[in-house]
């Protein structure tokens, strides 16, 4: 029973300890930052998350870190994960996480994710007219990004047009030299060697014309026989 007693007193003295180590490290990531030193503020946020990972100051503290330096897939994972430790309780903290999240989402061009924070934002903070603002702008984001991937589309149906057209014009003109070649290399003949050919084209006529009508005359009448 005293040994029981003991080991609950020295971890009640050792929790304390490291809720102080967690704090310390946050208090002097903060003094970082806010020096500009986004780089050992990150080093010390992660300290403090090392002592405490379910600590929801310190994963928002490394997220508005990570954004700082143009880390937003880290930031991004950060802010997640502030919002789901920051207790239901608090929904301006969590308003701030989500509207992180949505910023971080918009400087990677996430608009759809965006649009999805900075509403998830406003249910909790309903007063807030930067979220606001930053929701129309991810919006508009948005809608001019599928506009440009449309146009994209466009211009690369139009291109894929145009090769089978300029690939047709090419077959075809290949085709007519294909045709030029081939006339050029057919045997010219003169007018007097075109003249003596037809004229012995009609001499064989006129010898295959006579030969039918000597054998017309060879053969005779046909005998008919009638059937009863």
């Amino acid at each position: 029973m005293k040994n029981h007693l003991i080991l609950s007193l020295l971890l009640l003295f050792w929790i304390p300890s490291v809720a102080q180590k967690e704090n310390s490290f946050i208090r002097q990531g903060n003094r970082q930052y806010n020096d500009g030193k986004f780089k050992e503020a990150e080093i010390d946020y992660r300290k403090a998350l090392e002592r405490k990972p379910t600590s929801a100051m310190g994963a928002f503290n490394l997220g508005n870190a990570l954004y700082r330096q143009e880390n937003y897939e880290d930031a991004e994972r950060n802010f997640m994960n502030a919002a789901g430790q920051i207790k239901a309780t608090d929904p301006s903290a969590r308003a701030g996480a989500f509207h992180n999240l949505g910023n971080a989402y918009l400087k990677a061009e996430k608009y759809n994710e965006s649009i999805q924070a900075f509403r998830q934002a406003l249910r909790l903070n309903p007063s807030d007219d930067e979220t606001r603002y930053n929701l129309a702008y991810a919006m508009r984001k948005l809608s001019e990004q599928q506009q440009q991937q449309q146009q994209k589309g466009d211009n690369d149906r139009k291109d894929d047009n145009k090769d089978q057209k300029d690939q047709q014009n090419s077959n075809e003109n290949q085709d007519r030299q294909d045709q030029q070649q081939q006339q050029q290399q057919k045997p010219q003949i003169s007018k007097q060697d075109a003249e003596r050919m037809l004229q012995a084209l009609k001499n064989d006529e006129q010898k295959t014309l006579d030969k039918v009508n000597r054998q017309k005359a060879k053969a005779g009448p046909v005998q008919v026989e009638k059937d009863w």
